[in-house]
């Protein structure tokens, strides 16, 4: 795979044939233009993650391009500027409308090189560090767990990334499918690409072909979420949540490896791969007609089911040993080791939410408690009211802790932990969480936010 696309804007074209031959040689994807409306048409048929951009060019200079770019306020991509007359006040200014770098004519190949793979590394150092802020599950290089069933997975998964086949993760709510996702893609094939995750719950209704295909509007563009993972990986978490006139967009974009943007005539190629997951029934939603066959049988090549944590129990002491470290050191909290009495008391419990929802547990009980030891106590407090699945039933299970609690103590935490658990369910989507539980939207915002739940992070990063 290419290390990043690159387009060349500058009028001269010795230059931009000597910049693309050197490029191309550094296995870079190269574009080239030699002015604004070229550069414009370039930037519609494929996002570039730099452009190398001369300032002085006819018609449209430089410096007016760069700031017509940066009319949203942010740079869609990184900017290089170059110019053999520069001044002190033309390099401030590009740095002002956001350009990263500048070099000087004539160009030191040398130079270039550094520039550019400087400029490159930043761009990944940045991505990286969203994801690490946006996801716990980006810290985690593998799926936990010694098991049989953990470490199949990950034999599975690291066969899987080999290939370039469309993946379908299957398993229940919070059992780790990002997780597992980000696995295959960083062991895989197109490891230095990026990795670009698409919650399709958390979408607006009604936005989730702009989301996914981008748009253009008002002669700027919005580049979505296919297009941003160009090189690399999209992964559609909960798939079976897209809307049936999505479904066939998706299909045909990716049987094509072309789409047009929203508002947009010039077809965008892209060469992505793809990993949905589902926690659904998804052969059944075929059946019911909620879900295109054919693009079941696109996604279903390479199929991936995760185990719920309920049967593999014997991982939870390593998760929670991870998780424990993992906060105290991302919130720095105080190291609570968790007593034998406190791991065979979660040992006992069936996770409905799985991983997730033990990770939840993990951190709440480093944030509330005060003695150096995790207690069973502890966790029965903890888990007074989260529900409980057997096989048989679902129910609410109450411990003695609990009723010691005031009532306004016991409402907020059965509300937090229920409002919690049904979020999860709803793909952390708010307007399916309100029409699930029947609570108007306005009267569930404040709800959330007077429990201490932000609507805007996803369910998994509570």
């Amino acid at each position: 795979m290419a290390k990043g696309s690159i387009l060349v804007v500058d009028d001269e074209p010795e230059i931009r044939q000597l910049v693309s031959d050197i490029l191309v040689d550094e296995e870079y994807e190269v574009a080239v233009a030699g002015g604004a409306d070229e550069a414009r048409k370039a930037c519609l048929e494929r996002r570039p993650d730099l452009v190398l951009l001369d300032i002085w060019m006819p018609g449209i200079d430089g410096i007016t391009l760069l700031k017509e770019w940066a009319d949203n306020g942010e740079l869609p991509f990184r900017v290089v500027m170059m110019s053999g007359h520069g001044t002190i006040e033309t390099a401030v200014e590009a740095t002002r409308q956001g350009a990263y770098d500048f070099l000087e004519k004539p160009l030191s190949m040398a130079k270039l090189l550094l520039t550019v793979e400087r400029t490159m590394q930043s761009l990944a150092l940045e991505r990286e560090n969203i994801r690490l802020r946006d996801n716990v599950a980006s810290t985690i290089e593998a799926p936990l767990g010694k098991s049989d069933q953990m470490q199949s997975l990950r034999e599975q998964a690291l066969a899987i990334s080999q290939h370039d086949s469309p993946v379908l993760i299957k398993g229940e709510a919070g059992s780790g499918k990002e997780t597992l996702a980000r696995y295959i893609h960083h062991s895989g094939l197109r490891k230095d690409g990026p990795f670009v995750t698409l919650r399709i719950g958390a979408v607006a209704s009604g936005n989730s072909q702009a989301a996914i295909f981008g748009r253009e509007q008002d002669g700027q563009v919005y580049y979505g979420h296919l297009e941003q993972a160009h090189g690399g990986t999209l992964f559609l978490e909960e798939v079976a949540d897209l809307d049936a006139d999505t479904q066939g967009r998706l299909l045909s974009a990716l049987q094509e490896a072309s789409f047009l943007r929203l508002g947009g005539t010039q077809p965008v190629t892209v060469n992505v791969r793809i990993i949905a997951s589902t926690r659904c029934d998804l052969e059944a939603a075929v059946r019911e007609g909620r879900f295109r066959d054919d693009l079941y049988f696109f996604l279903n090549v390479l199929p991936v089911t995760i185990a719920p944590l309920r049967e593999h129990p014997q991982d939870i002491v390593e998760a929670v040993e991870f998780y424990t470290d993992y906060f105290v050191k991302r919130d720095d909290l105080s190291y609570r080791a968790f007593g034998e009495s406190a791991i065979a008391q979660l040992m006992k419990y069936s996770w409905p939410g799985n991983i997730r929802e033990l990770r939840n547990m993990v951190q709440r009980l480093l944030i509330l408690g005060t003695d150096k030891v995790i207690t069973e106590n502890d966790v029965r407090r903890a888990l007074g009211t989260s529900i409980n699945l057997t096989e048989d039933t679902a129910e609410l299970s109450f411990s003695q802790n609990m009723m010691d609690m005031s009532l306004r103590e016991a409402r907020e935490l059965f509300e937090h932990d229920y409002l919690l658990y049904q979020w999860n369910l709803a793909g952390g989507s708010v307007s399916k969480l309100a029409k699930k539980i029947g609570m108007e939207r306005t009267h569930l915002y404040r709800k959330l936010k007077s429990l201490g739940i932000d609507h805007k992070r996803s369910a998994a990063e509570q």
